[in-house]
């Protein structure tokens, strides 16, 4: 089953079939918001909103450990992330889709960012964080409804929630080689990785950071909302069309994850850690 995680501006899916809400709790607390179950271009899908209905959350202040455990508890086992993202590259303009496949970490360490430690440890291999089947689903998607979509770009993960400084964009335009700076997906691709669940952020490009000259290209609030709706409707009409045929399987690598990954034998975890793990080896 697909998961879909709404960000700014989505917080709820037009068009979904209602079929059943979730009100979970997991090991690691509760969710961001209620999880909606339903169906989607016939497709059984689950919905939840990243920043709970009506933004409560700031990014460094959501559950991203309790969103991923809960999608994959009720069934999920690929995620199609929506996020909006500013652009490091000219080429990127405000208004464009682009598709993230590798992600650079700059956040400041806060964020509960790995189910494992507190008696179990596991190293998984983020090297490729995003699902290559998935992403060429969504490729296709957009290919056959004509829409443009930048591909295989590197995603800087910011702290936030302050706008960022001239010099750390050009840090990650120029050091650190990222094409989108956002506030989000970090560490929701990782996690998703530690639950062997394929995964893929849909990026919605609002504006130029504030890396170019001219003042009147940084990111704002406003300039946000401005690029922000457009962007969605294109988002709505990719989504729509990639349902409509059933996704490709997802690779070994990624929903055997966890085979090789654990260090701590079974014998030392306590029953409650046993339950979590196996939910996320499902």
């Amino acid at each position: 089953m697909l998961a879909i995680i709404g960000g700014s501006g989505l917080y709820a899916l037009d068009g979904l079939q209602l079929k059943q809400e979730h009100t979970i709790e997991t090991p690691f607390g509760h969710p961001s918001d209620v999880i909606f179950e339903g169906f989607y271009e016939g497709q059984s899908i689950l919905f939840l909103s990243r920043h709970g209905a009506g933004h409560k959350y700031l990014p460094h202040e959501v559950n991203y450990r309790a969103n991923i455990f809960a999608l994959k508890k009720l069934g999920a086992r690929a995620i199609f992330g929506v996020s909006a993202v500013g652009s490091l590259r000219a080429e990127i303009k405000p208004g464009d889709l682009a598709l993230a496949s590798q992600y650079f970490d700059h956040t400041r360490g806060r964020r509960a960012h790995t189910f494992f430690g507190n008696g179990v440890a596991g190293h998984v291999s983020t090297a490729n964080p995003t699902c290559p089947a998935l992403s060429a689903d969504i490729e296709q998607a957009a290919q056959r409804t004509g829409l443009s979509l930048h591909t295989h770009k590197t995603y800087g993960c910011v702290e936030g929630p302050r706008l960022g400084t001239r010099a750390e964009s050009f840090f990650l335009r120029d050091s650190a080689k990222c094409d989108l700076v956002g506030m989000t997906n970090v560490p929701e691709a990782f996690l998703a990785k530690e639950a062997q669940m394929a995964y893929c952020t849909l990026c919605l490009v609002t504006d130029y950071d504030c890396w170019m000259d001219d003042p009147a290209q940084h990111v704002s609030v406003d300039k946000f909302f401005e690029t922000y709706g457009g962007a969605l409707e294109k988002t709505k009409i990719l989504l729509t069309e990639l349902l409509k045929s059933p996704l490709t399987d997802t690779p070994e690598d990624i929903r055997q994850a966890l085979q090789h990954a654990i260090l701590t034998p079974n014998k030392s975890l306590t029953p409650a850690q046993k339950e979590w793990l196996e939910v996320l080896r499902a």
